[in-house]
């Protein structure tokens, strides 16, 4: 039985700007970001992570202000509605970069390491310095990106496919030690009001002297000392159970929630080459492309190695054509039997087969298209929702940043001790 109360579990996702989208990001993950924001069980925060196109193209950031406003125009294009979800940027959000900053001082160095496309992309990309800390951290502004916008006892969730499962593990562990350092409380007001012999007891269960009253005032912050190393030697669960019926003097809290991987499902859309889809390939096609673009692009798309010559059968099953045919032909009646009978048989040639698929592809892309001239025609509009994103996104962040800095700090706390003017503070 639900209440109507409930809260929503809350959706974080982003892209860097690194050029125009295409189809490949919109079937990638667009699609399914609209299909989210249109659910009443999400509360869909969506960003442009300026920060992260500087970890490897730091040393040119000229293209970055461009990039960012078309990729707004592109996420308004595909569908994005300012009314059902938080659309911001990153750079204009500076808590990032303050919990970033406290998540590296718990992140062991050697996780980072570890991480396979750290070790895949040094390799590779030989034409950029990659040895950075911003490149090595990658994971780590990531992880704060996310958490950032959690809430306790509300679900977070990254939309991901298979092969990103890895960096919400990652995310995962970084929490997990943030926690672990910073996730156990002391009433000490609390136990300042017991008496003396409840102090003692919680005292001498550390390992500390008692008092007596005629001894020097108990000195409280030695039982906060110790109860944070005896924690983190056996773990909260057993520091709890260790302390028995004193248990209530101290909590145990997740500062930041862990983010849950939401597996996404997405359809295979290679590029033109029959790689993956990549603007640095030159294989995509973008969502701002022109129709004669689109049918000049399409008609040199690779097809089944295997069909050679005009009268060689072919397979549609490895042929990317056919992968696009069942993307943007599957509303036209009888399409996708046309192709698959005309492939198997030799009836139609590859030149038919690339020139009924890109006309689908252009029905298909005429309203993307649309709304996206209408909003390159309104550039202070497209930034002023950005700008009115990046507020509603950053009251959110500011909240779980006090949440955090208490947890590290713990300045409320002390200023309560302190009392008077101090405690208004």
């Amino acid at each position: 039985m639900t209440t109507g109360l409930e809260k929503k579990s809350r959706v974080l996702s982003g892209m860097r700007p690194t050029g125009r989208l295409h189809i490949g990001h919109y079937f990638g993950a667009l699609q399914n970001w609209v299909r989210l924001q249109n659910d009443p069980a999400y509360d869909c925060f969506y960003f442009i992570a300026d920060w992260h196109a500087l970890t490897s193209d730091y040393a040119d950031t000229s293209g970055v202000a461009e990039n960012t406003l078309q990729i707004m125009i592109d996420y308004l294009a595909a569908g994005l509605d300012p009314a059902k979800s938080v659309i911001f940027q990153q750079s204009a959000v500076p808590e990032h970069a303050e919990l970033h900053l406290l998540l590296s001082m718990v992140t062991p160095l050697g996780e980072l390491e570890r991480v396979p496309t750290y070790k895949e992309q040094l390799s590779t990309i030989t034409d950029k310095d990659l040895h950075t800390y911003g490149f090595l951290g990658y994971p780590v502004l990531q992880t704060a990106d996310i958490v950032i916008y959690g809430e306790e006892d509300v679900p977070l969730f990254v939309p991901v496919g298979e092969d990103q499962v890895s960096h919400v593990e990652l995310s995962r562990k970084i929490v997990q030690a943030f926690n672990f350092h910073y996730g156990l409380k002391f009433a000490s007001l609390k136990l300042k009001e017991a008496p003396l012999e409840v102090s003692n007891r919680v005292a001498q269960r550390l390992g500390l002297e008692s008092r007596s009253e005629k001894k020097m005032p108990f000195q409280f912050i030695d039982i906060e000392v110790a109860a944070y190393r005896r924690s983190k030697a056996i773990g909260h669960k057993n520091f709890l159970d260790e302390m028995k019926e004193d248990a209530g003097f101290f909590k145990v809290s997740s500062v930041l929630t862990e983010p849950q991987v939401m597996l996404t499902k997405t359809p295979r859309i290679p590029g033109l080459d029959g790689r993956k889809m990549s603007k640095s390939y030159g294989n995509a096609i973008t969502l701002s492309e022109s129709d004669a673009d689109i049918r000049a692009k399409t008609k040199v798309m690779v097809t089944d190695p295997a069909r050679k010559r005009r009268t060689d059968p072919g397979n549609p099953d490895v042929c990317p054509v056919y992968d696009w045919h069942k993307l943007f032909s599957a509303e036209e009646p009888g399409r996708l039997e046309w192709v698959r009978q005309g492939c198997t048989t030799a009836g139609i040639g590859c030149i038919e087969c690339k020139a009924a698929m890109a006309e689908n592809l252009i029905k298909w892309i005429a309203p993307v298209r649309e709304r996206r001239v209408k909003w390159e025609n309104d550039p202070k509009g497209v930034l002023e929702i950005l700008d009115a994103g990046s507020k509603r996104a950053r009251v959110v962040a500011q909240g779980t940043m006090e949440r955090v800095r208490e947890a590290v700090f713990g300045w409320g706390k002390k200023r309560k001790e302190i009392g008077g003017s101090a405690a208004k503070v």
